[in-house]
């Protein structure tokens, strides 16, 4: 995968470019669980990111809790709110990364939203957080473009910018979305919230076969993942699979053990063993 003016992979690949690529060579997508950072509680954080990992996880999606989360459907909105009422604090989540990083190496990205790194300083939390063990930062409310000084800083930190596109997106923005961006380009396979589907859009394959044909980065897709098959379906078409609500359900419903054990079917999907 070579860089172009459609995505750019920069010449000794971060630790999440190089984590797609080793899953490409071997014929498989990588899988992406979203969890959001102190639910049920700060203090399970840590295991139950230790236990993502072990169960089949790429990358951990590691999403720190905010009170205004627009983007967020009701399952991952609630359990924001909780971890807040919980004591989870933007010091929590770096600390728990910290301690993450003293056991597992498998890459993660912060998810967050504009304002909780602003009221941090971006130059302070872009570099505590890559000091703190994350490689990559997605931020929700920032549109490419929208503060060229804030996009160097980022870049400056060392982590990668992970950008998004919807369906809704219009193809001529489509490749300077994706030169503003590092690691892996995230697909949003439906428009509106976040939240568990039962069945994914019959248009999705289509769409990423001409999204292929306008970025180089590897492409991961989210929004409505919840079972085994599906995970099985999307890794057909694309780099990666993103899972959040249903991983969230799972992880308030069975705690850690039914989390892990639903992430390690999900793997089990996606690598052939169902559907």
């Amino acid at each position: 995968m070579s860089s172009s003016a459609s995505g750019r992979l920069p010449a000794e690949l971060s630790p999440i470019a190089r984590r797609f690529r080793e899953r490409a060579s071997e014929g498989r997508a990588a899988l992406i669980p979203y969890l959001t950072a102190g639910f049920p509680n700060p203090k399970l954080t840590v295991p139950t990111m230790e236990a993502l990992a072990d169960a089949g996880a790429d990358v951990i999606e590691l999403g720190i809790p905010f009170s205004d989360p627009l983007a967020d459907g009701p399952t991952i909105q609630r359990s924001s709110f909780l971890a807040l009422e919980r004591g989870a604090s933007v010091d929590s989540v770096l600390s728990a990364l910290r301690d993450f990083r003293e056991s597992r190496e498998v890459p993660v990205v912060v998810f967050t939203y504009l304002n909780p790194v602003l009221h941090r300083g971006l130059d302070a939390f872009c570099r505590e957080a890559a000091q703190a063990g994350a490689q990559g930062i997605l931020l929700t409310d920032l549109p490419v473009g929208a503060d060229p000084e804030m996009e160097e800083a980022v870049g400056g930190a060392g982590l990668d910018w992970i950008r998004l596109v919807a369906p809704t997106t219009p193809a001529e923005r489509i490749p300077l979305v994706a030169r503003g961006g590092t690691g892996f380009l995230y697909y949003i396979s439906r428009t509106g919230v976040t939240g568990a589907r039962a069945r994914l859009r019959d248009d999705l394959a289509a769409e990423l076969g001409a999204l292929r044909g306008m970025v180089t980065l590897p492409i991961a897709v989210g929004f409505g993942i919840s079972t085994p098959e599906q995970a099985h379906a999307v890794a057909a078409a694309a780099d990666g699979v993103v899972v959040g609500s249903a991983l969230i359900s799972r992880l308030e419903q069975e705690g850690i053990t039914g989390a892990a054990a639903f992430v390690r079917s999900l793997r089990d999907g996606m690598d052939g063993s169902h559907g």
